[in-house]
């Protein structure tokens, strides 16, 4: 009797401890994939489906080739997005042509296009406000010609433009929390912009650069484990940010920390000798780092708390222009590390072990006549080819070059 009790005690215990490892799964890949709360029915299932297994970095490194290249774009592309649309999986490009553009990765082909900004097209960022409040299909751009657009590209027409900045448009990124209703946004003007999406007014203007602001970020959605939906409209703060903070880099050499409640600065990180191109911050065991790509060459990474460099990571030997905190994980012999990568002007993307400043993991180099350079990045999970009763993904990671080309290597 005693025995039978133990055994349905232990049962219990690991069935439990199998629904923590399936919850402790969800909230890691929600943040570092950025995956939006709200956008679908049953996210804890389909989070599950695709992440069935943790991609282990020497994997992708011993068996990954190049499987696609997207051709259309007839200038570099600055900037690309990835998302899913019920069963569509599709990337976004914008480009130093003026287009944005929309590919279909499964039918790997070019599905619509816009040329509505008059200058070249600097970010582009899939929607989640109008896909989780209106089930519109839309893309946000940044440009040169001072503006940023949101364009619906299923009926291919044009929803809302912002102005308010003085010079160009650069790095844009929505809110985590609330669903993604508000945009922050960094100008050529030296300012940051926090931007309404659901009524198109500019909510506040952030000044203290002393030169161009490149790219922003936001911090990622706080987990709250006594709240089932996280992304629920939050009452805390004027907007519902309470506790977010906005991330910026920009060519005064200095990467800032903004409180996006309070709008005041917070932290400023001194270290890069040249422009800051990319910052990106970390998440889970990660959430006090911010990650920075720069001018000078260099990626870096930064501890939020103590406002302190943690890692320089030398190697590149042109600008660096994008910096990313991959799904990727190394084993080695004090346990699994995350690996970061990077894409340069010298034409390669870089892994990084984020615990160690030695060389690169591995690189992978574009082609010379076809790429010259890599402009931008993203880490993207696709599903196999298919087989029989096989439902299994694989991580795979985009790029776009200085010639126009998107590659996908997997």
């Amino acid at each position: 009797m005693t025995t039978l009790s133990n055994e349905k005690r232990t049962s219990t215990q690991l069935a439990l401890s199998e629904e923590k490892k399936i919850q402790l799964i969800i909230q890691h890949w929600t943040r570092i994939l950025k995956i939006k709360l709200g956008w679908i029915n049953e996210f804890d299932i389909l989070v599950v489906n695709y992440i069935s297994t943790i991609f282990v970095f020497n994997t992708f490194r011993s068996s990954s080739k190049l499987l696609h290249t997207f051709t259309g774009h007839t200038a570099w592309v600055y900037s690309i997005d990835y998302s899913t649309f019920d069963d569509d999986r599709l990337i976004c490009s914008g480009s130093n042509d003026r287009t944005v553009r929309v590919w279909d990765v499964d039918n790997n082909k070019q599905i619509q296009s816009s040329n509505g900004h008059s200058d070249s097209v600097h970010c582009v960022k899939f929607s989640p406000y109008h896909y989780h409040n209106h089930c519109q299909r839309v893309i946000c751009s940044s440009s040169g010609d001072k503006t940023i657009c949101f364009w619906d590209f299923k009926h291919n027409k044009q929803l809302q433009i912002f102005n308010g900045h003085t010079l160009d448009v650069n790095g844009i990124e929505f809110s985590s929390f609330n669903c993604g209703r508000y945009l922050c946004s960094g100008s050529f003007d030296n300012t940051i912009r926090l931007w309404d999406v659901e009524t198109s007014k500019s909510l506040h203007v952030f000044n203290g650069n002393e030169r161009a602001v490149c790219c922003v970020d936001i911090s990622p959605l706080h987990c709250n484990n006594n709240n089932d939906n996280n992304n629920k409209m939050n009452n805390i703060g004027v907007i519902g940010g309470n506790g977010y903070t906005i991330c910026s880099g920009s060519w005064d050499k200095t990467i800032r920390i903004w409180d996006i409640e309070t709008t005041n600065q917070l932290n400023v990180f001194k270290g890069h000798t040249n422009y800051v191109n990319s910052v990106k911050y970390g998440s889970n065991e990660l959430s006090n780092t911010i990650l920075s790509g720069s001018a000078d060459k260099s990626v870096r990474l930064w501890d939020i708390r103590s406002c302190q460099q943690i890692q320089v990571l030398n190697g590149h030997k042109h600008w660096v222009s994008v910096v990313e905190y991959s799904p990727f994980v190394i084993k080695n012999s004090i346990g699994n590390s995350n690996v970061i990568c990077s894409g340069s002007w010298d034409n390669t993307i870089r892994f990084w072990d984020i615990r160690s400043n030695k060389n690169e993991l591995y690189m992978i180099k574009g082609d010379e006549k076809k790429d010259n350079g890599i402009y931008c990045l993203k880490c993207i999970v696709l599903k196999k080819e298919k087989k029989a009763n096989d439902d299994t993904h694989d991580l795979n990671l985009c790029y776009g070059s200085y010639k126009g080309l998107i590659h996908i290597w997997g």
